[in-house]
C-alpha cells in the first residue's frame, strides 16, 4: 500500500518510473524570464547597414551563358532581406552584356561594369564576356545529365533505382554518365532517341507527358530544358569525346540569412566552378533541400521561405557536389534584449553568440546538488555519497565546482568510463572463429593501458591502424580481426575516426554529401595489401602487410590509387599503406579527426553532438554551432589530444552547468544547448549506481565478484538488465548501438523485475541504518541523498512519515520508500 501512495503523490518532483511517457517529461518546471514584464522595452530602430551582392564578378564564356544575381540587405539587428528583385541595374555597355528575365546575358566579347543600387547603397560589379561568337556544342555530361538529375529522372524512386523503372535504367544522380549515354542512345537503337525526328522521340515525348509516362510530365515543351535536349539531338545526340571541363566545386549564395517572420523569403544562387577556370550559374539545374521545413522551406527554384521561428540548413546539390548554408527565422519584428549572460570560457562565448542570433535566453545555473550528481555520473559513472553531497553544498569556496571536476578526472572510474566508450568504437568483443575470448581480453587490456596512462588519442590511433603481428602478442591487431572485409574496414575507419559514413558511395556517388565512388574505392585502397595468416598457436592470427594487392573500381575497372578522404594522393610505394593513412589521419592535414573526437566527447556530456549523430558528418547534417566545434577541435590539438583537458573545459562551462528547466524563450530549443537536457542514465552506469547505492555486488563473466558493469571487456557479455536498458553489443561501429531512449520494457523491468527488489534485500541498508539508531526522517534523507543527491522536501517528508507511521513493519515500509525512489524518473535520469 505504501508503494502506491509514494508513487501517486508523496514525492513532489520525484515521479514514479511507472509509465513510458514519464521518460520524456520534465517536472513541468519552467524558469521565469529574466526581464520584468512591467518594464517597457523600447521599440528597436532597424537600419540598413550593408548591401551584399552575389557573385561579386561575372564571367560569361559563350553566347548561351548567363548569370543570375542575388542581393541581400543586412540590418543593424542582424536581420537580412532579399532585394534581388528590387535592384536598380545599370549596365555601362549594353553591347557587351544585357539584362533580361532577371539574368545577365552575353552579347559580345569584351568587358564592362554593372552598377546595382538599393536603399541608397551601390555595388559595382565587373563583367567579362569571352567566345560570344563561338558555337558551343551541348555537352551530354555537363548539360544533359544535370537535367535528368534536376527533374528526378535518375533519382532512386525513378530510373535511378538499382533495377531501373519501366524497363529503363539510369545511374543514380548521374554517377555513370557513359553508362547512361549507352542506355539512352545505344541500348535500344532507334527507340529512345530519333535523330530524324528529334522533336517526337521517346526521350522527349515521355518527359513532356505526350506519351504515357508513370513519372508524369516533367519537362514542358517551351522550357529551357526541352530546348537544350532538343538542340543536343539536332546536333547528333553525341556523347562527349576527349577531356571536358569537370566541376571542381560549387558555391551557394548568400552565405546565410536571418529571416524576419513567417513568409520572409530569400532567393538562392548556385555557382559551379569548372576545371578549366570557367564558372556557370547552375541554379536552375540544382536540387534544393532543407533539413527543417518547420522553420524554412525551399522550392525547386531555390527560393527559401520562412515558416516558424527556428533554424534550418538549406542544401543545394549539383552533380556529385553538395553545399549548404544556415538560415535563422525569428518572429516578425521580435523584441529581444540579451541579459549579459556571464561566460566562463570559450564554450560559453560561442554558445551565447548563437543564442543571441536565435533570440534565445539561456536557463540559469543548476544547484550544487544537481551539479555534483550530474558531474559524478558523467565523468566517473558514479553517484556521490551522502557525505560528499553535504560537504560540497556546505563548501563556500567559489571555485568548488572546478575543484570537484579535477578530483573526478583523477579517479580510476574515469578510466573505466572511457575504456567502455572506446571499446564500443573499436568493437571489442569475442567472435567465433575470428576473435577468441583471450584475444578480446588482451585487446581490452591494451586499450585500458592506453587510457589509464594518458596516451594521447592520436598516438593511440596511429598504433592501432598501423598494428601488425600476432593477435595475442600485438593486441591492437585484433582491430583487423573484428572486421576482415576491406570495404567494411575502410567504412569503419572513416565513421569512427572522422565521423563520416561513406557506405552510400560504394554503389553510387553520395546523394547528400561530397563523396563519390572514386573517393570510396581510393580510400579502400589503403587496406588492399592487408593480409593475415595463422600463428603457431592456432587460436592466434598474424596480421601483416604483404606489399601487393590493389583495389579496382567496380564500374570502370580501373586500379584505384590510395587517396585521403577530402585530401591528396600520398606516396605509398614501398610503404605500408595503413601507416601512411594513420599518419595523415591524426595530422593537421586531416580536418575531421580532431573535430570528430571533440564532438564525441561533447555528446557524452551534453546529451547530443554539435553534429548529431556524432558519426554522421555530412554537408546535409551540419553542425549547429560550427565555430564552437572548430574551437573544440583546435583546443584538443593544442592539448596534444589529452582529452581530460577538453573535458575540464566542457564541465567548467556555464553551458554544461545550466538547469534542465526551460524559460519562455528556450522551451522549444532542443539543439542549441540553451538548457541542460534530461538524459536517461546509460545501462552499465545505471546498474553500477544501483549497486553502489544499495551496497551490493555483481558478477560478470571473466571479472571478480564486485566488478562494475562498465568494466565488462567483451561486447557479447551481458545480462537481462543491461540488454533491456540498451547496452551496445558492439556488432557495428554506429553510435546508435548504445540505446538511451526510454521504453516501456525498461519501466516494467524496474517495477516488476527482481533487480531493485533483490538488491534492496541483499544490501540490507535500511536495517543497518535502523540498527545504527537512525530515525525514520534520517533514513529518508539518507535514501534521498544517496539516490538523488538532495534531502527530501518538507512536503515529501511529511507525507512519507505519515504513511510510515501507519505501517506495522517500519523496515519494510522504509524499503518501499527506497524502492520507489530508485524507480523514480529523478533517479533514472541524469539532470
Amino acid at each position: 500500500m505504501l508503494c502506491a501512495v509514494v508513487q501517486s503523490h508523496a514525492f513532489g518532483e520525484v515521479h514514479a518510473f511507472d509509465d513510458a511517457r514519464a521518460f520524456g517529461e520534465t517536472t513541468g518546471e519552467r524558469e521565469v524570464n529574466n526581464h520584468d514584464p512591467e518594464t517597457p522595452v523600447a521599440e528597436p530602430v532597424r537600419v540598413a547597414e550593408k548591401l551584399t551582392v552575389f557573385p561579386d564578378k561575372i564571367q560569361l564564356s559563350h553566347l548561351r551563358d548567363h548569370q543570375s544575381i542575388v542581393a541581400q540587405i543586412h540590418y543593424n539587428d542582424g536581420v537580412t532581406e532579399d532585394v534581388s528583385a528590387q535592384l536598380e541595374i545599370n549596365i555601362q555597355d549594353e553591347n557587351i552584356a544585357r539584362w533580361s528575365n532577371n539574368l545577365i546575358h552575353a552579347v559580345a566579347d569584351g568587358e564592362t561594369l554593372i552598377e546595382l543600387s538599393h536603399s541608397g547603397m551601390t555595388f559595382t560589379m565587373p563583367v567579362s564576356v569571352t567566345d560570344a561568337n563561338s558555337q558551343t556544342a551541348i555537352s551530354f555530361k555537363n548539360d544533359i545529365v544535370p537535367i535528368f538529375s534536376k527533374v528526378g529522372c535518375n533519382a532512386g524512386s525513378c530510373h535511378g533505382a538499382a533495377r531501373g523503372k519501366d524497363g529503363f535504367r539510369l545511374s543514380l544522380y548521374g554517377f555513370d554518365p557513359d553508362g547512361d549515354y549507352f542506355r539512352i542512345a545505344r541500348e535500344m537503337p532507334g527507340r529512345r532517341i530519333d535523330l530524324a525526328l528529334p522533336e517526337d522521340c521517346l526521350l522527349l515525348s515521355k518527359a513532356n507527358g505526350e506519351v504515357s509516362h508513370s513519372g508524369g510530365s516533367l519537362i514542358k515543351r517551351d522550357s529551357d530544358f526541352h530546348q537544350t535536349i532538343l538542340k543536343w539531338l539536332r546536333e547528333g545526340g553525341k556523347n562527349d569525346t576527349g577531356p571536358i571541363p569537370t566541376v571542381k566545386r560549387i558555391e551557394l549564395y548568400p552565405n546565410d540569412g536571418l529571416l524576419n517572420g513567417t513568409g520572409s523569403q530569400q532567393q538562392m544562387m548556385v555557382q559551379a566552378i569548372y576545371s578549366d577556370g570557367t564558372d556557370r550559374d547552375v541554379t536552375n539545374l540544382s536540387y534544393f533541400l532543407t533539413n527543417n521545413d518547420n522553420s524554412a522551406i525551399v522550392n525547386a527554384d531555390g527560393m527559401v521561405t520562412a515558416q516558424k521561428p527556428g533554424e534550418a540548413f538549406v542544401t543545394a546539390r549539383f552533380g556529385a557536389h553538395t553545399v549548404g548554408v544556415p538560415f535563422v527565422v525569428v518572429a516578425k519584428d521580435a523584441q529581444f534584449a540579451w541579459n549579459d549572460e556571464p561566460e566562463n570560457n570559450f564554450i560559453d562565448l560561442a554558445i551565447n553568440k548563437k543564442l543571441k542570433q536565435l533570440r534565445i535566453l539561456p536557463s540559469g545555473i543548476c544547484t550544487d546538488q544537481e551539479f555534483i550528481r550530474r558531474a559524478s555520473i558523467d565523468i566517473c559513472g558514479i553517484v556521490p555519497t551522502a557525505e560528499q553531497v553535504l560537504q560540497f553544498v556546505d563548501n563556500s569556496d567559489s571555485d568548488k565546482r572546478s575543484q570537484l571536476i579535477d578530483q573526478l578526472l583523477q579517479r580510476k572510474e574515469f578510466v573505466d568510463i572511457w575504456v567502455m566508450k572506446w571499446s564500443e568504437l573499436l568493437q571489442i568483443r569475442s567472435l567465433q572463429n575470428r576473435v577468441s575470448y583471450k584475444a578480446a581480453l588482451l585487446y581490452y587490456s591494451w586499450l585500458q593501458d592506453n587510457i589509464a596512462n594518458d596516451v594521447p588519442a592520436d598516438q593511440m590511433i596511429r598504433e592501432l591502424l598501423s598494428s601488425e603481428g600476432g593477435t595475442f602478442t600485438s593486441a591492437a591487431t585484433n582491430y583487423y580481426q573484428n572486421e576482415r572485409d576491406n570495404l567494411k574496414i575502410a567504412e569503419n575507419v572513416a565513421q569512427v575516426f572522422m565521423g563520416i559514413r561513406i557506405q552510400c558511395a560504394q554503389c553510387h556517388n553520395h546523394p547528400f554529401d561530397r563523396w563519390t565512388m572514386d573517393d570510396y574505392f581510393s580510400f579502400v585502397a589503403f587496406f588492399s595489401q592487408l593480409s593475415r595468416k595463422r600463428g603457431e598457436d592456432p587460436r592466434e592470427m598474424i596480421v601483416f602487410d604483404r606489399g601487393r594487392g590493389e583495389t579496382k573500381h567496380p564500374v570502370t575497372g580501373s586500379v584505384m590509387k590510395p587517396k585521403f578522404l577530402g585530401g591528396d594522393y600520398p606516396i605509398t610505394k614501398g610503404k605500408d599503406r595503413r601507416v601512411v593513412l594513420a599518419d595523415w589521419l591524426a595530422s593537421e592535414q586531416n580536418p575531421y579527426f580532431a573535430n570528430n573526437l571533440a564532438n564525441i566527447i561533447w555528446s557524452h556530456f551534453l546529451g547530443r553532438g554539435i553534429i548529431d549523430e556524432v558519426d554522421d558528418v555530412r554537408v546535409s547534417n551540419p553542425a549547429v554551432n560550427q565555430p564552437l566545434l572548430d574551437e573544440l577541435g583546435t583546443k584538443l590539438k593544442e592539448y596534444q589530444y589529452d582529452f581530460k583537458k577538453l573535458i575540464r573545459d566542457i564541465c567548467n562551462s556555464r553551458t554544461y552547468q545550466r538547469r534542465t528547466a526551460a524559460n519562455e524563450s528556450n522551451e522549444n530549443d532542443l539543439t542549441n544547448f540553451s538548457h541542460a537536457s534530461l538524459r536517461r542514465i546509460r545501462a552499465e552506469v545505471l546498474l553500477d549506481v544501483i549497486s553502489q547505492i544499495t551496497e551490493t555486488k555483481n558478477k560478470f563473466r571473466g571479472l571478480p565478484l564486485g566488478a562494475k558493469a562498465v568494466q565488462i571487456a567483451d561486447g557479447n557479455t551481458s545480462t537481462y538488465f543491461l540488454s533491456t536498458f540498451g547496452r551496445a553489443k558492439r556488432e557495428t561501429v554506429c553510435s546508435c548501438e548504445v540505446k538511451v531512449e526510454p521504453n516501456l520494457s525498461q519501466a516494467l523491468h524496474l517495477i516488476n523485475g527482481d533487480t531493485i527488489n533483490k538488491k534492496i534485500r541483499q544490501g540490507k541498508l535500511i536495517k543497518r541504518l535502523s540498527d545504527a539508531g537512525y530515525s525514520d526522517q534520517e533514513i529518508i534523507d539518507e535514501i534521498y541523498l544517496r539516490c538523488l543527491s538532495r534531502t527530501a522536501t518538507e512536503a515529501e517528508s511529511e507525507s512519507l512519515l505519515s504513511e510510515i507511521s501507519l505501517q506495522k513493519d517500519k523496515i519494510a515500509a522504509l524499503e518501499d520508500v527506497f524502492w520507489a525512489v530508485l524507480n523514480s524518473r529523478e533517479f533514472v535520469f541524469n539532470h
